[in-house]
């Protein structure tokens, strides 16, 4: 079994369960049952665990059973390190806490990097399909994953961008506050060149090993590449060449922004493409393509997350079988031999019994195990 992995689960009153208490012992769990079953809230459960946040709604109150006040989830992961007990309070009448072995912490970043998971859903062509802050939000719960200090500057920046934006707003009132714009111009770039930076070296690591799995899915057909797009210019320029690039960019376009309010350029605006053979797949490409790449994407992402903190994270496929066809669904269990990869299913199909022998099978039946 891989270094990390998930021992134990306990869920009360955490969408439609009243209270589910689960124990894994195998690399490979199945969860299987019929549609609206709570297959799925058990995976949102771990992943949320991951980022303290869900990859289904933004609003945790929808997370808590209907009819109750309170929520809980709790997860045991045995690491390298030893033995993480992760536990998520949701309260219509309060914020969120969460602990770790007991200690609530007081920042989200504590969280990141103690349950490292890789969700991969039908939903996640929305990576590809929609508008550039799905990209962004995808390459930064990564990242975070990864490097927690990404977290804090990504919260630092939202921070410093929101201020600058309040005063370019008041600056338009009272014009006498246009000096102070670049004390908060400095704070800006020098936060947002250290993102830009994380986000360009992540990119280059996912298309390179990507690249080599898209390779083997198309049967060699078809070249992958990823491009990150910066309204400041980055590459290979290093960290203080990208905040020099950043200042004189929000220098540049100081007038602009004035005039609308709002800050024009930065990380916030940023962007990822995806390319097959020179053509761009998000206005180009088949479903059959952005598929493909989404699956590749993935994969690309669990070995990332293995050579940069020497641990597998938790795979967690949710009703994804069905969307491969037979050569994809072998390629992909075939990957995922050392990763714990817990699968929801509404049958055991495409499952060879090779796997079947060596995992575990939950039946999920109206928020419960059976």
């Amino acid at each position: 079994m891989q270094i990390l992995y998930l021992k134990e689960l306990t869920l009360i009153n955490f969408r439609n369960y009243e209270k589910l208490n689960i124990s894994f012992n195998s690399n490979l769990i199945l969860l299987i049952g019929k549609n609206a079953q709570g297959k799925t809230n058990i995976l949102e459960s771990i992943s949320m665990s991951s980022t303290g946040r869900s990859y289904r709604t933004p609003r945790d109150k929808e997370l808590i059973k209907w009819g109750k006040g309170q929520s809980y989830v709790k997860n045991t992961v045995i690491k390298r390190s030893g033995t993480s007990v992760i536990e998520l309070y949701l309260n219509l009448q309060e914020k969120k806490r969460i602990k770790i072995n007991g200690v609530q912490i007081k920042r989200m970043g504590e969280l990141m990097g103690h349950l490292n998971s890789v969700v991969f859903s039908p939903e996640d062509l929305r990576i590809i399909k929609d508008g550039p802050a799905e990209r962004r939000r995808f390459m930064d719960m990564e990242i975070s994953q990864i490097k927690p200090r990404y977290f804090y500057n990504l919260q630092q920046y939202n921070k410093i961008l929101l201020q600058r934006n309040n005063l370019l707003k008041e600056i338009n009132i009272r014009p006498n506050l246009k000096k102070t714009l670049p004390v908060w111009d400095e704070q800006l770039s020098h936060t947002g060149a250290y993102i830009i930076n994380e986000r360009y070296k992540f990119v280059r690591m996912l298309m390179e090993s990507a690249n080599h799995i898209h390779r083997d899915i198309s049967f060699g057909a078809e070249n992958l590449e990823f491009f990150y797009k910066s309204s400041i210019k980055y590459k290979d320029q290093g960290v203080d060449h990208i905040k020099d690039n950043f200042f004189e960019q929000l220098q540049k376009n100081r007038d602009f922004d004035i005039m609308r309010g709002t800050t024009s350029s930065g990380c916030h605006r940023d962007d990822l493409a995806f390319v097959i053979n020179d053509v761009d797949i998000r206005t180009f490409g088949s479903q059959g393509q952005q598929r493909s790449s989404v699956l590749s994407l993935k994969l690309s992402e669990i070995e990332i997350m293995h050579r940069e903190t020497g641990e597998y994270p938790i795979l967690l496929l949710d009703d994804v079988m069905s969307e491969l066809d037979e050569y994809r669904q072998e390629m992909l269990l075939d990957i995922i031999g050392d990763v714990q990869t817990i699968i929801t299913s509404t049958s055991l199909k495409g499952i060879p019994k090779a796997n079947l022998d060596n995992g575990q099978v939950f039946t999920i039946q109206n928020g419960g195990v059976i």
